[in-house]
């Protein structure tokens, strides 16, 4: 589930730097938390673990104090 939310904080970096403009309630209808093609047992690569990861940023240029409380609810 992190790796999907750095992908989707990848995701919003490359849009906003084409020069879209991402809104919160956009993001609040994105979840990390996939469960399609979950293969619970089986088909793990294990050749990239001892590849160090990137570091992490988590800051995302998106003002999310405008999100009224029934919208942060389900965000």
């Amino acid at each position: 589930m992190f790796h999907n939310t750095l992908d989707i904080a990848q995701a919003v970096r490359e849009l906003q730097a084409e020069g879209w403009k991402v809104e919160p309630e956009d993001l609040a209808e994105v979840s990390p938390y996939l469960t399609e093609k979950i293969m619970r047992f089986g088909e793990y690569s294990t050749h990239e673990l001892d590849l160090a990861p990137e570091a992490y940023e988590p800051h995302l240029d998106v003002d999310f104090t405008v999100l009224g409380d029934d919208e942060a609810a389900v965000a």
